[in-house]
Protein backbone atom coordinates (compact mmCIF):
# COMPACT_ATOMS: atom_id res chain seq x y z
CA UNK A 1 0.00 0.00 0.00
CA UNK A 2 1.56 3.30 -0.78
CA UNK A 3 1.20 6.04 1.24
CA UNK A 4 0.48 8.94 -0.71
CA UNK A 5 0.90 11.50 1.91
CA UNK A 6 0.39 15.41 2.00
CA UNK A 7 0.75 17.35 4.96
CA UNK A 8 -0.22 21.18 5.05
CA UNK A 9 1.04 23.72 7.01
CA UNK A 10 0.30 27.28 6.90
CA UNK A 11 3.06 29.44 8.70
CA UNK A 12 3.65 30.30 12.02
CA UNK A 13 2.10 33.86 13.35
CA UNK A 14 4.12 36.43 11.05
CA UNK A 15 4.63 40.50 12.99
CA UNK A 16 2.04 41.70 10.45
CA UNK A 17 -0.16 38.56 11.40
CA UNK A 18 0.00 40.01 15.02
CA UNK A 19 0.01 43.72 13.88
CA UNK A 20 -3.48 43.04 11.89
CA UNK A 21 -2.34 44.18 8.62
CA UNK A 22 -2.83 42.73 5.23
CA UNK A 23 0.54 41.14 4.45
CA UNK A 24 0.16 39.87 0.31
CA UNK A 25 3.63 39.16 -1.32
CA UNK A 26 5.59 41.77 1.65
CA UNK A 27 8.33 39.69 3.37
CA UNK A 28 7.38 39.84 6.86
CA UNK A 29 9.17 37.41 9.01
CA UNK A 30 7.72 35.48 11.85
CA UNK A 31 7.08 36.33 15.47
CA UNK A 32 8.81 34.60 18.48
CA UNK A 33 4.92 33.12 18.71
CA UNK A 34 5.09 32.38 15.36
CA UNK A 35 8.73 30.33 15.77
CA UNK A 36 6.92 28.28 18.77
CA UNK A 37 3.98 27.65 16.67
CA UNK A 38 6.51 26.02 13.71
CA UNK A 39 8.65 24.08 16.02
CA UNK A 40 5.25 22.84 17.67
CA UNK A 41 3.95 22.01 14.51
CA UNK A 42 7.24 20.02 13.91
CA UNK A 43 6.81 17.95 17.29
CA UNK A 44 3.58 17.26 16.47
CA UNK A 45 4.64 15.58 13.16
CA UNK A 46 7.20 13.86 14.62
CA UNK A 47 4.99 12.35 17.02
CA UNK A 48 2.94 10.56 13.62
CA UNK A 49 6.55 9.15 12.61
CA UNK A 50 6.07 10.26 9.28
CA UNK A 51 9.57 10.86 7.77
CA UNK A 52 8.93 13.19 4.49
CA UNK A 53 10.95 12.83 1.11
CA UNK A 54 10.61 16.26 -0.39
CA UNK A 55 9.37 19.97 0.93
CA UNK A 56 7.71 22.60 -0.68
CA UNK A 57 7.30 26.33 0.51
CA UNK A 58 6.75 29.66 -1.19
CA UNK A 59 9.15 32.46 -2.30
CA UNK A 60 8.45 34.57 1.34
CA UNK A 61 10.92 33.77 4.62
CA UNK A 62 7.81 33.62 6.66
CA UNK A 63 6.48 30.09 5.09
CA UNK A 64 10.50 29.40 4.72
CA UNK A 65 11.63 29.83 8.19
CA UNK A 66 8.18 27.83 9.40
CA UNK A 67 9.70 25.08 7.15
CA UNK A 68 13.25 25.33 8.26
CA UNK A 69 11.55 24.89 12.10
CA UNK A 70 9.96 22.33 11.75
CA UNK A 71 12.65 20.24 9.76
CA UNK A 72 14.59 20.53 12.63
CA UNK A 73 12.38 19.82 15.04
CA UNK A 74 11.73 16.25 12.89
CA UNK A 75 15.47 16.07 12.11
CA UNK A 76 15.25 15.91 8.70
CA UNK A 77 16.92 18.93 7.06
CA UNK A 78 18.51 17.24 4.50
CA UNK A 79 15.53 16.70 2.55
CA UNK A 80 15.27 18.08 -1.11
CA UNK A 81 13.22 21.91 -0.62
CA UNK A 82 11.32 23.70 -3.80
CA UNK A 83 10.67 27.51 -3.28
CA UNK A 84 8.15 28.34 -5.87
CA UNK A 85 6.34 32.16 -5.76
CA UNK A 86 3.13 29.84 -6.99
CA UNK A 87 2.84 29.06 -3.50
CA UNK A 88 2.71 32.54 -2.12
CA UNK A 89 0.00 34.31 -0.32
CA UNK A 90 -2.67 36.32 -2.44
CA UNK A 91 -1.83 39.90 -3.18
CA UNK A 92 -3.55 42.06 -1.40
CA UNK A 93 -2.91 44.70 -3.53
CA UNK A 94 -4.00 48.21 -2.57
CA UNK A 95 -4.47 46.86 1.42
CA UNK A 96 -1.02 45.44 1.53
CA UNK A 97 0.05 47.33 4.94
CA UNK A 98 -3.50 48.45 6.24
CA UNK A 99 -4.52 47.84 9.37
CA UNK A 100 -7.71 45.27 9.13
CA UNK A 101 -9.94 46.88 11.39
CA UNK A 102 -8.93 50.57 9.18
CA UNK A 103 -10.17 49.17 6.57
CA UNK A 104 -13.47 47.92 8.07
CA UNK A 105 -13.92 51.61 8.79
CA UNK A 106 -12.84 52.65 5.41
CA UNK A 107 -14.53 50.37 3.16
CA UNK A 108 -17.19 48.73 5.49
CA UNK A 109 -17.25 45.64 7.39
CA UNK A 110 -19.26 43.59 4.58
CA UNK A 111 -17.07 44.60 1.62
CA UNK A 112 -13.64 44.04 3.37
CA UNK A 113 -14.93 40.33 4.31
CA UNK A 114 -16.14 39.88 0.89
CA UNK A 115 -12.57 41.01 -0.33
CA UNK A 116 -10.99 38.63 2.74
CA UNK A 117 -13.08 35.98 2.22
CA UNK A 118 -15.16 35.65 -1.16
CA UNK A 119 -13.59 33.12 -3.74
CA UNK A 120 -13.78 35.75 -6.99
CA UNK A 121 -14.04 39.34 -5.89
CA UNK A 122 -10.59 41.46 -5.71
CA UNK A 123 -9.40 43.45 -3.89
CA UNK A 124 -8.40 46.76 -5.48
CA UNK A 125 -4.93 46.27 -7.35
CA UNK A 126 -4.76 42.70 -5.91
CA UNK A 127 -5.94 39.19 -6.17
CA UNK A 128 -9.08 36.97 -5.36
CA UNK A 129 -8.91 33.49 -4.43
CA UNK A 130 -9.73 32.47 -7.47
CA UNK A 131 -6.89 34.35 -8.65
CA UNK A 132 -4.70 32.57 -6.52
CA UNK A 133 -6.00 28.99 -7.54
CA UNK A 134 -5.14 29.74 -11.08
CA UNK A 135 -1.37 30.07 -9.74
CA UNK A 136 -1.47 27.58 -6.86
CA UNK A 137 -3.22 24.73 -8.87
CA UNK A 138 -1.32 24.14 -11.60
CA UNK A 139 1.98 24.15 -10.22
CA UNK A 140 0.33 22.07 -7.22
CA UNK A 141 -1.50 19.15 -10.04
CA UNK A 142 2.67 19.74 -12.18
CA UNK A 143 5.01 19.93 -9.30
CA UNK A 144 3.32 18.54 -6.31
CA UNK A 145 0.93 15.93 -6.99
CA UNK A 146 2.75 13.73 -8.89
CA UNK A 147 5.22 12.99 -6.73
CA UNK A 148 2.40 12.36 -3.88
CA UNK A 149 0.52 9.70 -6.40
CA UNK A 150 4.37 7.86 -6.67
CA UNK A 151 4.40 7.12 -3.07
CA UNK A 152 6.72 9.88 -1.87
CA UNK A 153 5.95 11.74 1.45
CA UNK A 154 5.47 15.43 1.05
CA UNK A 155 4.85 18.60 3.54
CA UNK A 156 4.11 22.29 2.05
CA UNK A 157 4.80 25.13 3.99
CA UNK A 158 2.89 28.19 2.71
CA UNK A 159 -0.19 30.43 3.49
CA UNK A 160 -3.60 31.16 4.07
CA UNK A 161 -4.70 31.70 0.95
CA UNK A 162 -2.63 29.58 -1.54
CA UNK A 163 -3.60 26.51 1.01
CA UNK A 164 -7.47 27.81 1.11
CA UNK A 165 -7.18 26.75 -2.67
CA UNK A 166 -5.33 24.27 -2.62
CA UNK A 167 -7.84 22.86 -0.11
CA UNK A 168 -11.01 23.69 -1.85
CA UNK A 169 -10.20 21.25 -4.05
CA UNK A 170 -8.55 18.76 -2.14
CA UNK A 171 -12.20 18.75 0.51
CA UNK A 172 -14.54 19.39 -2.32
CA UNK A 173 -15.53 23.35 -1.05
CA UNK A 174 -17.98 25.19 -2.92
CA UNK A 175 -17.10 28.94 -3.75
CA UNK A 176 -19.78 29.69 -1.30
CA UNK A 177 -18.26 27.13 1.46
CA UNK A 178 -14.69 28.29 1.17
CA UNK A 179 -15.85 31.83 2.67
CA UNK A 180 -16.40 30.11 5.59
CA UNK A 181 -12.87 28.27 6.18
CA UNK A 182 -10.03 29.75 8.23
CA UNK A 183 -6.82 27.71 8.32
CA UNK A 184 -5.10 28.36 12.01
CA UNK A 185 -1.02 29.37 11.90
CA UNK A 186 0.91 26.69 12.26
CA UNK A 187 -1.43 23.56 12.38
CA UNK A 188 -0.43 20.49 9.77
CA UNK A 189 -3.18 18.78 8.12
CA UNK A 190 -2.27 15.63 6.93
CA UNK A 191 -4.13 14.04 3.88
CA UNK A 192 -3.80 10.81 2.40
CA UNK A 193 -4.71 10.65 -1.17
CA UNK A 194 -6.52 7.77 -3.39
CA UNK A 195 -4.49 6.54 -6.19
CA UNK A 196 -6.96 8.69 -8.37
CA UNK A 197 -5.39 11.76 -6.42
CA UNK A 198 -8.96 12.28 -4.22
CA UNK A 199 -8.65 12.48 -0.69
CA UNK A 200 -8.26 9.09 1.26
CA UNK A 201 -8.33 10.57 4.49
CA UNK A 202 -7.29 13.70 6.26
CA UNK A 203 -6.40 14.31 10.01
CA UNK A 204 -6.08 17.49 11.20
CA UNK A 205 -3.22 18.20 14.18
CA UNK A 206 -5.02 21.56 15.77
CA UNK A 207 -4.02 21.59 19.59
Amino acid sequence: MTDRLLVLVRHGQSDWNLKNLFTGWRDIDLTEKGVAEAREAGRKLKAQGIKFDVAFTSALKRAQRTLDLMLAELDQTKIPVFKDQALNERDYGDLVGLNKDDARKKWGEEQVHIWRRSYDVAPPGGESLRDTAARVLPYYIREILPRVLRGERVLVSAHGNSLRALVMVLDKHTPDSITKLNLDTGVPMIYRLNADSTVASKLDLAA
